[in-house]
């Protein structure tokens, strides 16, 4: 909690520094966070300081109900899959993501890589902040409120190098932006990404036909790193010389260049171009499309000997029918990504992301999801085939199958990490009408097919558990996707987020009981004192109730 306090004080001091706050503003808000109890304490007092940078968008605030139980993961046996133990293990958490979040941080301050999140900003659950507008639309306070606290303790998640994207909508990209901007800093902001979501978007308007949705980009501390984009290929080949280089020589060894030429002797001589003379300065022996012997050039070369040598195992090598050198890379370099995300990058669309998962369930189960194509694409900017990946409202689970796909294709060893409310399906059907009520049918009769309860989580874990072990729930294989696709693999933990009171001192039943140190990375403790200060020191409110205890001693 410290480290978040700090973090939290050094955004306030930067505020006064650029004039939004005034100093004896921040000063009280400071000595409120350094008295604050709790972590939750301490995000709600910097909320009140939250005032968006001269840009006059204010938003009431709705803060986290707080609580003296300590929350804490427990691991879900039934739900949870191994199938081999060479592979990463991934984790799903089903609870409230801010709770969610807070137990991360034990782990996971400062590790994760990549963080996708697909807010619900349009309608659904949002836990505390479920309430509702006209059109059962989220209204835009709640939604801003809802996302405030919970991405204070992404920014922590996340590694100085690390990348948040977040999936939005034209009529709220502008105020979710402002709200980045404030929490990770506008000097951090890497750009806005465009999908091109739709082809066939529904008909609603008579001004305009939506067919993009939007990604912003953060990262936590914007360096200079590239970002890698789509392969590029090039059709034609790239020449050897420029006019403003050095005359150098080159030896290219026998069997190296591709030659269109019958098999015969060119003798040594000048050739090329008048602009840039080719000198061959020995006989040249062409037999099978192929200089069958070592040949020496001089001419204004783009790389030295020594890179040539480095660079031709790389390359084809071409010597044209006047004897001009060009060559062709096996593999060119990544390109920067365009802002504009769409079928040229391999990215399809929602019509076939509901596609897949029909594949996967038979049935829709989900409104509008995302193509694993989108998240694999996004994922991927990280060259890093070890990567950690969140996503903390996973939805139907897309984030956790791009993980696994990109693994796939290239031997990586990435981890997700995703999160899912525990989402009662009965309550929701209650207030569902048209394609959503017949989507929360779907789920509701799936969740009775395997008797399991009519929780949206139950859906997301089949989804994962499908495409890792090729069988549903009960260990049948009947659905499209097994039949036409290798399952992944790997392992699933699935916990879920408990709570035990601050006072319980029950033999067995007290915080130190019930927390199981090893799902947090920690090695089981030997002494119930090593247990206690490990306790104390990351679940807050347990030390501030032994410090109470202590005192009244």
């Amino acid at each position: 909690m410290n480290a978040t306090k700090e973090s939290l004080i050094a955004e306030i001091e930067k505020r006064v520094s650029d004039k939004i706050l005034e100093q004896s503003n921040a000063d009280l808000l400071i000595k409120l966070i350094n008295n604050a109890d709790s972590l939750d304490e301490t995000i709600n007092i910097a909320a009140l300081g939250t005032t968006y940078k001269r840009t006059g968008l204010h938003f009431d605030k709705r803060l986290e109900k707080m609580s003296d139980t300590i929350k804490y993961f427990k691991k879900n046996e039934k739900l949870s899959f191994h199938t081999d133990d060479s592979k990463p293990t991934h984790k799903l958490i089903i609870g409230d993501n801010y709770e969610a979040l807070q137990n991360l941080l034990i782990q996971y301050k400062g590790k994760i890589d990549v963080i996708y999140i697909d807010p619900p900003y349009g309608k659904d659950s949002m836990g505390e902040f479920a309430a509702t507008n006209y059109n059962n639309a989220i209204t835009r306070d709640n939604l801003l409120s809802m996302l405030y606290p919970r991405l204070i303790l992404a920014k922590q998640l996340l590694s100085d190098e690390g990348v948040i994207f977040c999936s939005i909508d034209d009529k709220n990209q502008a105020y979710v932006k402002c709200l980045f901007d404030e929490v990770f800093g506008e000097r951090n902001f890497v750009g806005m990404f465009m999908w091109y979501k739709s082809e066939t978007p529904p008909n609603l308007s008579k001004k305009i036909k939506k067919n993009l949705e939007y990604v912003l980009c953060y990262q936590r501390k914007k360096d200079d790193s590239k970002f890698r984009g789509f392969k590029t290929t090039s059709s034609s080949s790239d020449p050897v010389t420029k006019p403003q280089n050095s005359i150098k020589e080159w030896v290219i060894p026998a069997n190296t260049l591709k030659i269109k030429r019958e098999d015969g002797v060119i003798k040594a001589g000048v050739y090329g171009t008048d602009k840039f003379p080719n000198l061959l300065k020995n006989d040249l022996i062409i037999k099978s499309g192929t200089n069958a012997n070592q040949v020496v050039f001089e001419n204004k070369f783009i790389w030295t000997q020594e890179t040539l040598e480095e660079t031709l195992p790389t390359i084809d090598m071409f010597l044209s029918e006047k004897l001009v050198l060009s060559y062709k890379r096996f593999e060119y370099d990544t390109s920067v990504p365009s802002n504009l995300i769409d079928a040229s990058v391999e990215v399809t669309t929602t019509e076939k992301a509901s596609a897949e998962l029909r594949k996967v369930f038979g049935d829709d189960m989900f409104e509008y999801p995302k193509p694993v194509d989108l998240i694999s694409y996004l994922t991927s900017f990280k060259d890093s085939k070890d990567s950690i990946i969140l996503d903390f409202f996973v939805g139907s689970g897309t984030t956790g199958h791009a993980v696994l796909d990109l693994n796939e294709k290239d031997g990586g060893r990435r981890q997700y990490i995703v999160c899912q409310l525990n989402e009662n399906l009965d309550d929701a059907l209650k207030t569902a009408s048209g394609n959503s009520k017949a989507i929360i049918e779907n789920q509701i009769a799936l969740c009775e097919k395997f008797g399991r309860p009519h929780e949206l989580s139950e859906i997301t874990v089949e989804r994962l558990r499908r495409i890792m072990t090729g069988k549903c729930y009960d260990g049948t294989k009947d659905f499209e996707w097994a039949k036409k696709n290798k399952p992944y693999g790997g392992n699933l933990d699935v916990y879920e987020i408990e709570s035990v009171s601050n006072f319980e001192w029950a033999e067995g039943k007290t915080p130190f009981d019930v927390i199981d140190e090893t799902l947090y990375g920690q090695e089981k403790f030997a002494t119930i004192k090593e247990k206690i200060d490990w306790v104390c020191g990351n679940f807050d409110k347990t030390q501030k109730y032994l410090e109470q205890q202590k005192a009244e001693e």
